[in-house]
């Protein structure tokens, strides 16, 4: 049996996170936690600290670092992270939750943070052209349209362009992933602990540098 993993996936937006943590979930039999998703379900299960982050976004406040690691930290207590590990997608997004991430995962800490490495040019077309259901989330691009017009293959909801992929709004995005992301590839790195894998080709292709460089990284 495929031994389970404990890994941390950066990149910038449209850089294809998602698509490669489906994937490297399916192969370790992991669960892929995103912070958006988890989240969502925090707050709608009323868990100590969903509660918090409603209020908080309810009043219009931004999350505070001890909400957003609160909220992980019930996530990564639960029976299947606990047992074979976890994929974190959105997380950390700085050194300070880096820090918190591996303090509420001792003993044992993380295999390894990955750097899906897509130059900024390419996630800024991706984005552009990018369409999404406002029901179910399904990604679309002017590229690789729904069957049906503006109709979700999926789930039969509408497919648009969101407001927030503008390409100015895009750029900003970006500009704040640079800053932020930068220290936080140095943080890894120094800790012997990032390794950056080109996610440019074909996704499948990408999928088994990820697991190369995964199983290389911890001697499998």
């Amino acid at each position: 049996m495929i031994p389970g993993a404990r890994l941390v996936l950066l990149g910038r937006q449209g850089a294809g996170k998602g698509t490669q943590c489906t994937r490297l979930s399916r192969h370790y039999v992991v669960p892929h936690i995103s912070t958006g998703d988890i989240l969502r379900a925090a707050v709608r299960e009323g868990t100590e600290f969903g509660k918090k982050a409603k209020e908080l976004m309810d009043a219009g406040e931004l999350l505070p670092d001890d909400v957003i690691v609160g909220i992980i930290d019930e996530r990564l207590d639960r029976d299947d992270t606990r047992r074979r590990g976890f994929i974190l997608d959105g997380f950390p997004r700085t050194t300070t939750q880096a820090e918190e991430l591996m303090r509420i995962t001792e003993p044992r800490g993380i295999d390894v943070a990955l750097n899906l490495d897509v130059p900024r040019d390419v996630v800024l077309r991706r984005l552009a052209s990018r369409r999404v259901c406002v029901d179910c989330g399904t990604n679309y691009s002017t590229e690789q349209p729904p069957k049906y017009r503006d109709t979700c293959d999926v789930c039969g909801g509408d497919v648009i362009h969101r407001e927030d992929d503008t390409e100015a709004a895009i750029n900003r995005r970006l500009d704040l992933y640079e800053r932020e992301t930068v220290p936080l590839l140095q943080w890894f790195e120094g800790r012997g602990l990032l390794e950056t894998v080109d996610g440019m080709g074909d996704p499948d292709l990408v999928a088994g540098r990820l697991v190369d460089v995964i199983d290389k990284h911890r001697g499998v």
